[in-house]
């Protein structure tokens, strides 16, 4: 439960998914990282005579975590992530093997962006940010669709205009 300006406000599952286009998107994302960490072991193990044993090892280990992890976490990502909001704050959970949920009240949000990277751009997603006056960081919902976090930017900011208090 938190307490804000006199509004209590419940820890609860967010209603909303984020966009189905998400899975790939944290696909592509996993399997360049992993690439990136998997190309220059198999290049050395190339060009080096007589390579030991444990570079194979190593090579194997990365190329079998990085297909297992690229394979499970985006679709386990999906099953979690979750937003919503209302007139009174934001909500969201997301994460997959450490979960975060949430609340930003909308009383203490300072300002509300989007960004998009260039996979995010190829596939019509958005990532919105909630920044608010807590410690702990902004809010952020990754893998909407541009044109659902455009409405939501801009519902958000109306909200937050109309609501009183100083965002502190």
């Amino acid at each position: 439960m938190v307490h804000s300006c006199g509004v209590t406000l419940q820890l609860r599952a967010p209603r909303h998914q984020v966009s189905p286009k998400s899975v790939l998107l944290w696909t592509m994302q996993a399997a360049v990282f992993w690439l990136v960490l998997f190309i220059p072991q198999l290049v050395v193990f190339l060009l080096v005579d007589s390579p030991p044993t444990w570079e194979l090892a190593l090579l194997v280990a990365t190329g079998v975590v990085g297909v297992v992890h690229t394979a499970v976490e985006p679709s386990w990502r999906y099953r979690v992530h979750r937003w919503e909001t209302t007139s009174d704050a934001v909500y969201t959970l997301s994460g997959w093997l450490n979960q975060e949920w949430r609340v930003a009240p909308v009383s203490r949000i300072q300002t509300v962006d989007t960004k998009r990277g260039p996979f995010q751009q190829l596939l019509g997603l958005a990532t919105v940010t909630v920044t608010t006056a807590s410690a702990a960081g902004p809010v952020e919902i990754e893998g909407l669709d541009h044109e659902t976090a455009r409405r939501l930017v801009e519902e958000l900011t109306t909200t937050t205009q109309a609501t009183p208090g100083d965002a502190t």
